[in-house]
């Protein structure tokens, strides 16, 4: 990891963003929905990040994880109906008019985007787009181009100057997911959101990604939301994790509680179709069988019936709970012991 370079910090002064008090969440999502049309892709979402924290959203193609994240930043899709809350250091995004959501961009919340490709623009050059991307600093364009290398050298980076006259496409995959998470950086938010943040990486880079977003939650003081389909990266750099199954969180808990003592059929079905958790040869790997159901329809009972092993006639007919187990775990299934 390359060493802080010198000059401006990579950082605006802390004192210029309040940061949250050590008790209080930095994000808390409150019976969060989008529909689209009749399509349901997301449904009563609650979740917590409190300061300092990673937590992982987890679950197959399909599961509403997309649709959360640009809610979360407040980007939905057009033609999205979004009802609930997203506060964000207290303030619900949400009930903002698009012009104090945009402001709050950057901030407050800013996001890594699964394909660096194209977050950035292909004709300017990285250095353009770092320096206008902190257009509401209150400094010279020197002053943030200095800042934006200093950030590119700790993100990792290794002659930042010559990224800077650099286009995105002439940067390798590495070098273009460190300089998305820079420019996520930019502003110092209060929470940050990654949505994939080691796809298409070699297995050698992927480690040093989720090294760096381990060293970056400390310096964030805030939190860190990873929004991933792979069990290794959850595993690796989250505290706490929810599990998403067609649009609702079906199981919460640490990442402990989730790995070793999972309560919900399609969590411990989704583990156990890890590779990570495959021991000996197979002559097939081990799949979930069915298909996640048509979201454009109405939903009886619990969404993970018809490809439940355990599933019983109440759950097809009967909403499932939300079933306590412990101070931080908690599923949604009639099967569950309290």
């Amino acid at each position: 990891m390359s060493a802080r370079a010198p000059g401006p910090g990579p950082f605006p002064d802390p004192a210029t963003r309040a940061s949250p008090a050590p008790d209080c969440p930095v994000l808390e999502v409150r019976r969060l929905s989008v529909s689209y049309g009749p399509v349901r892709a997301l449904r009563d979402a609650s979740l917590v990040a409190m300061p300092g924290e990673i937590i992982g959203i987890v679950g197959e193609s399909g599961c509403g994880k997309s649709t959360l994240a640009s809610a979360l930043i407040g980007l939905p899709a057009p033609g999205a109906r979004v009802t609930g809350e997203v506060r964000i250091g207290g303030e619900d995004l949400l009930a903002l008019p698009e012009a104090g959501r945009r402001a709050r961009r950057g901030s407050r919340v800013a996001m890594i985007f699964q394909d660096p490709m194209t977050a950035f623009n292909p004709v300017l050059t990285l250095g353009q787009q770092l320096v206008d991307f902190q257009h509401r600093a209150p400094a010279g364009r020197a002053e943030k181009r200095a800042r934006a290398a200093a950030l590119l050298a700790r993100v990792g980076l290794p002659d930042p100057e010559l990224a800077l006259r650099r286009h995105i496409h002439e940067l390798s995959g590495g070098m273009r997911q460190r300089a998305a998470i820079a420019a996520a950086l930019l502003m110092r938010p209060m929470l940050l959101i990654a949505d994939e943040p080691t796809t298409a990486l070699d297995v050698t880079m992927e480690a040093q990604i989720i090294h760096l977003l381990r060293e970056l939650r400390h310096e964030l003081q805030g939190a860190i939301v990873v929004i991933t389909h792979h069990l290794g990266v959850i595993g690796e750099l989250c505290d706490r994790v929810y599990v998403m199954y067609a649009g609702e969180v079906v199981e919460e808990g640490t990442t402990d509680e989730i790995y070793h003592n999972p309560a919900h059929p399609y969590t411990q079905a989704l583990i156990a179709c890890d590779p990570g958790h495959i021991e000996g040869p197979l002559d097939h790997l081990p799949t979930i069988p069915g298909t996640l159901p048509d979201l454009a329809g109405p939903l009886r009972g619990c969404a993970f019936a018809p490809r439940c092993p355990r599933a019983m006639a109440r759950c097809f007919a009967e909403a499932p709970p939300r079933v306590v187990l412990g101070p931080t775990h908690a599923a949604r299934c009639h099967g569950v012991a309290r």
